[in-house]
């Protein structure tokens, strides 16, 4: 543009450039300073820039203040300017430094009564994959008060949501539809603002590249039930959060000697074995539980067997001892 733009001033104005192409190089010379002051300025945000300007215009009338007050009045007039140039730019330096170093509490003890406070909150963005949408455990951690910030839903996942709603498999067709309701749920929660972000990526092709990428874009944590989506987004730097690390986190702790009320449901592998299980899912293997199918049953915990699949308890029936 500047090069351009430099181009079309030497033909609008002959008088300063007879030739086109020297306009065009002070055009590009004219850019290449924009992108350096780019650059220097990159990380300058505006409440240092708000300090920088309250510190000239302290410093700058300070410096007029003691001008102004006639110390300087008897000295030679070439002299006198060189006093003056070094007063304003000494105060001047002086009030930057010192109102970019100070805090918003030392602005009180200049201006009484006035303190500057930040009005804006950090935004916690949230973006949410189709997976912990379809799980649907997402909004019931959010209604539970355990997550806030702004629900960032893709407009993309939204189109995968609609594809598999529209599919003619029964049981995919229910996950989707399973998804879209979940996202109505969301949107009814008041206390978490859900919004739809239109970004997209066109150079990325598979719907977990352009998750990590928008996350990173915006600076987002991205949830997710997706082991190998999360660990692409560590590796990308982007923080992740994964629901079934959390519920994993959080099943409750069995030790042998404890007492659980189960239901048993099915016989197990070995003759007298009833097979139950606990809320989390863990599987019970319960001895001489064959009896008890379709019962509730107190049973004492024996041991726990660590597989690759999880936790598989075994326990006796529990009875207690008589009272005497």
């Amino acid at each position: 543009m500047c090069v351009t733009g430099g181009y079309a001033i030497s033909q609008l104005k002959p008088e300063w450039h007879i030739h086109g192409w020297l306009g065009s190089v002070i055009g590009f010379g004219f850019g290449g300073l924009l992108i350096g002051f780019d650059e220097m300025v990159k990380g300058f945000s505006l409440r240092a820039f708000s300090a920088a300007t309250f510190g000239l215009i302290l410093g700058t009338v300070i410096a007029w203040m003691v001008d102004s007050s006639g110390i300087f009045q008897f000295s030679e007039n070439p002299t006198r300017w060189l006093i003056r140039l070094s007063l304003f730019l000494s105060f001047s330096y002086i009030g930057i430094v010192l109102a970019m170093r100070s805090n918003k509490e030392d602005f009180s003890l200049i201006i009484p009564y006035v303190r500057f406070a930040s009005q804006s909150k950090p935004e916690n963005l949230m973006v949410l994959d189709t997976s912990v949408i379809i799980d649907g455990r997402i909004a019931d951690v959010i209604d539970a008060g355990f997550l806030e910030g702004t629900i960032v839903v893709p407009r993309f996942v939204l189109h995968e949501l609609q594809k598999i709603a529209d599919s003619s498999d029964p049981i995919i067709r229910a996950r989707g539809r399973r998804g879209l309701e979940m996202l109505t749920r969301l949107q009814q929660n008041k206390r978490n603002e859900v919004k739809i972000h239109d970004a997209d990526f066109p150079v990325e092709q598979e719907v977990d590249a352009k998750l990590v990428r928008l996350s990173r874009n915006l600076g987002a944590r991205l949830y997710t039930n997706d082991y190998n989506l999360g660990k692409v987004a560590e590796l990308q730097s982007v923080s992740h959060f994964n629901l079934n690390s959390l519920a994993a986190a959080l099943k409750p702790v069995i030790l042998p000697g404890e007492v659980l009320s189960l239901r048993v449901v099915r016989e197990g592998k070995d003759k007298g074995q009833g097979i139950g299980y606990l809320n989390d899912g863990t599987m019970v293997v319960v001895n001489q539980g064959q009896p008890l199918i379709g019962q509730q049953a107190a049973v004492k915990v024996l041991s726990l067997l660590q597989t690759g699949a999880g936790v598989i308890v075994f326990a006796d029936i529990h009875n207690p001892p008589a009272p005497h």
